[in-house]
């Protein structure tokens, strides 16, 4: 066995060198691996989209109803409605009906709606730029909420503030939030009239100039600041329905971890060192126990990307899950298709950047 040297220069030396070394070798491997995690992850894309066009296109093909008669009109001829069925390649068999679209698709082209004659693609883009405003400022609004909620009912468990935390945390959970929505348009908007009843954005005012495609953002951007008061406005009542969601996972989610961990040997031995009752709460019981929470929360904030068709009806917020409730509704092929492959994207996408956000909060989960 090589012993340590005496002096304390060449103990430095021999200790701290391979410390280093290990370091270094230990990141590079940990940088290699996630690489290898991310391209295998991308390229299962391709494959899951490819999956998903096949089932949207033969579902919505199923379907009763010819949507060419419905673009048309009632007062269309016949030769108008096979006219308009040839424009869009819908007399041709299905087998070339999706190979055409699929190679529209390769090349950026999402095609056009029959209803109204627009491009999918712009569409696409302005609905769920909306659709991620409502979510980031849902979000935001939730984990506030939800976060101190969770704290709150695990310091003081089976008391009254922990009592009150879970009603409201399942309350939240239980009701519909479409309901919610119109009782809060009943005592917000009507009632009160604190805020607007629906929409985005004033009619009556001058619409802000688009940069990114999201209000808030953009009004401040261009030092808008009575734009961005409208705005504001009009998003906290779909705000506070989406994010009751969030508070509900969150807070529940949170409030177990943190009493399971709770128990653990590192927080005995972190009162047991005098460390302050507050640091271990926020710095090893909140960071601990935020891997299963911040893994629910990937989900949820994906499952928001994807719209939500009955709030953006009931609120008349224009984001992309109404866009594709009502592209089903007029049997619309090409939006249909092309919202829901542009969602299944973004929710791959969350899910990839949730799995490497929860392994950089815990070095323990490799990349496997």
């Amino acid at each position: 066995m090589e012993t340590l040297p005496n002096s304390g220069e060449g103990f430095l030396k021999a200790t701290l060198r391979p410390v280093s070394v290990f370091r270094f070798d230990q990141l590079s491997i940990i940088h290699n691996a996630m690489l290898r995690y991310i391209g295998r992850r991308l390229l299962l894309i391709p494959v899951v989209l490819i999956g998903l066009s096949i089932l949207t296109f033969v579902i919505s093909r199923v379907v009763p109803g010819d949507p060419v008669k419905l673009a048309a009109g009632t007062q269309a001829r016949p030769e108008q409605i096979e006219r308009l069925r040839a424009d869009f390649g819908l007399d041709r068999p299905l087998v070339e009906q999706y190979l055409m679209y699929m190679g529209g698709l390769l090349q950026g082209n999402w095609g056009y709606s029959i209803s109204n004659r627009r491009e999918v693609g712009p569409d696409l883009v302005r609905y769920f730029m909306a659709t991620l405003e409502l979510t980031i400022v849902s979000t935001l609004l939730g984990m506030a909420i939800g976060i101190p909620l969770a704290i709150i009912s695990a310091r003081w468990r089976d008391r009254l503030p922990d009592h009150l935390a879970r009603f409201f945390s399942i309350g939240t959970a239980s009701v519909p939030v479409f309901w919610i929505a119109i009782i809060l348009q009943i005592i917000l908007a009507q009632n009160l009239r604190l805020l607007p009843v629906s929409g985005r954005f004033d009619a009556r005012a001058e619409f802000p100039e688009i940069i990114t495609g999201m209000l808030l953002f953009d009004t401040l951007l261009r030092g808008n600041f009575e734009g961005f008061g409208i705005a504001l406005r009009y998003i906290i009542i779909p705000a506070m329905c989406q994010s009751l969601l969030v508070i509900s996972v969150v807070t529940r989610q949170l409030r177990g971890d943190m009493l399971d961990m709770m128990s653990k040997d590192f927080v005995r031995v972190a009162r047991a060192n005098g460390i302050p009752e507050r640091m271990i709460w926020l710095r090893y019981l909140m960071k601990n126990a935020l891997i299963a929470t911040v893994s629910m929360l990937g989900f949820i904030i994906g499952f928001q990307l994807g719209g939500a068709p009955l709030i953006e009806y009931v609120l008349d917020w224009p984001g992309i899950g109404q866009y594709a409730l009502k592209a089903a509704l007029l049997l619309d092929f090409q939006p249909i298709m092309g919202s829901t492959l542009f969602i299944g994207c973004v929710v791959v996408g969350v899910n990839l950047v949730t799995d490497l956000l929860y392994r950089s909060i815990d070095p323990r989960i490799g990349f496997r």
